[in-house]
């Protein structure tokens, strides 16, 4: 990756902001068939069984600009079996939840996210998840994860039963050895990239 990802003495002293800047530059310079490849490659690691499966409850999230995935593949995560939960932005605490029932039952929510309009399960329903797939920008090996700052995962995890997978999802070369992190940040146990599959961490 450019910038961020080749010197560590560089990018020591960067704030969180400076690394979401760069990330996010480096994103937007993914080409879409790039872009499409990765999303088919996580679909097929989330369809495999490895990750989560039939029967099982997956909190999972609609992508939504240079984020890894697509809505297709929650479609077919769903035709394997597995109930998709996802989050629902309301007031500024804990996300909500409600069930994936299809993308014509997705309207756009805050910060330009899809949202389920069917029943709100409310914020705990986290806990019946089996696996928890975060979005981030980064991550690095001991499980700090960098997302857009607004914080309402750090918020919500916590909220998750105790041993649930807690999964970020991110590009291959957004795997860094060492990511600013802070007291009130909640580390995620796993990470799954469209080339490496998924890995667990420190």
């Amino acid at each position: 990756m450019a910038g961020p990802g080749n010197d560590l003495d560089a990018t020591r002293a960067w704030t969180k902001d400076q690394w979401r800047r760069a990330l996010l530059a480096e994103r937007r310079r993914v080409p879409a068939s790039v872009r499409f490849a990765e999303a088919m490659q996580l679909t097929t690691l989330l369809t495999s069984g490895r990750v989560v499966g039939r029967g099982q409850t997956l909190c999972a999230y609609v992508p939504i600009g240079s984020e890894p995935g697509s809505v297709q593949m929650l479609d077919e995560v769903a035709d394997h079996g597995v109930r998709i939960l996802l989050p629902i932005v309301s007031g500024a605490g804990p996300l909500d939840w409600g069930w994936y029932d299809g993308r014509e039952y997705l309207r756009p929510g805050p910060f330009g996210l899809l949202q389920p309009i069917g029943e709100r399960l409310g914020v705990t329903a986290l806990r019946i998840a089996d696996v928890v797939l975060v979005p981030a920008l980064a991550v690095d090996r001991n499980g700090t994860r960098l997302g857009r700052g607004a914080g309402y995962y750090d918020r919500s995890l916590s909220l998750a039963a105790p041993g649930t997978p807690l999964v970020a999802v991110v590009r291959d070369p957004e795997l860094f050895d060492q990511l600013p992190s802070e007291h009130h940040d909640v580390t995620v146990t796993g990470v799954l990239t469209p080339g490496r599959g998924l890995l667990r961490l420190r």
